[in-house]
């Protein structure tokens, strides 16, 4: 999820996709998302290179979801096609990104209203969870986790709690795999862990604890093609969330700002 400040350079593609195309009329739903974070380098030096060779302007939206798309093969995950001729949107909404964009501390049934408002099933809301396969959160977001819930690998948590302290402002910002087993391949060792008591996020556990996503949880720790493909479609669908097209928003000329 966006609140879990996912640190890898190939998630952030991701979790870009879902910042631009999780709100209305596909707004940029931080203010600054695409001028303060960290990956925004190498998506510059794509649009410039994209720019430069085909000698037409590249459209940012355009490039995050191809850049989503080409970074889970690159991981190993599922290879599939994507729409483009987006359009960039000229206005941000910050309020819809603090409201609309599931938190890391979130239970079952308030991630559900929020991906079921954007028109996705639960299946699909599962599917695009185990993204969660690859990247890593900082200690603030799990803490509460690792120190206040029993739901909880034994092991695992005393791993967790050698990295992240207890007291809210000590090594908040430490790092841990939200897929420990497999951190850098896209897989569905992501699911095998939520049904070991594994899940790094509370609102990555939930998916499996006695509740109405327990079997599909289940059926993707078994079937890794199962999870690939309704992971890919899921993401196309997402990708096509309010698109701005024709004479809708405009092509930015620099990516940190409207024109």
């Amino acid at each position: 999820m966006a609140s879990s400040r996912i640190s890898s350079f190939l998630l952030l593609a991701f979790v870009a996709l879902i910042l631009a195309t999780a709100g209305p009329a596909n707004a940029q739903l931080s203010v600054n998302f695409y001028a303060t974070s960290a990956a925004m380098p190498v998506f510059f030096w794509i649009a410039a290179e994209r720019s430069k060779r085909c000698q037409t302007q590249a459209q940012l939206e355009d490039i995050v979801v191809i850049a989503a798309r080409d970074s889970v093969e690159a991981l190993g995950g599922p290879v599939y096609s994507v729409p483009v001729g987006r359009r960039d949107a000229t206005t941000a909404n910050q309020n819809a990104a603090n409201t609309q964009l599931p938190g890391f501390n979130e239970n079952l049934d308030a991630i559900t209203d929020k991906f079921t408002a954007k028109g996705f099933t639960q299946r699909e809301m599962v599917a695009l969870s185990g993204a969660h396969t690859v990247g890593q959160a900082q200690c603030f977001t799990f803490r509460d986790r690792i120190y206040g819930e029993t739901n909880i690998n034994a092991t695992f948590q005393t791993t967790r709690q050698q990295s992240c302290p207890r007291t809210a402002g000590q090594g908040d910002g430490n790092l841990a795999p939200l897929d420990d087993s497999t951190p850098n391949t896209f897989d569905n060792a992501y699911f095998q862990g939520l049904i070991n008591r594994r899940g790094l996020l509370h609102s990555d556990q939930v998916l499996f604890n006695g509740g109405a996503t327990d079997s599909i949880v289940t059926t993707y720790s078994k079937d890794a093609n199962t999870f690939s493909n309704d992971f890919a479609n899921a993401m196309i669908k997402m990708g096509n969330l309010n698109p701005l097209t024709g004479t809708q928003g405009q092509v930015r000329l620099n990516c940190r700002s409207v024109n």
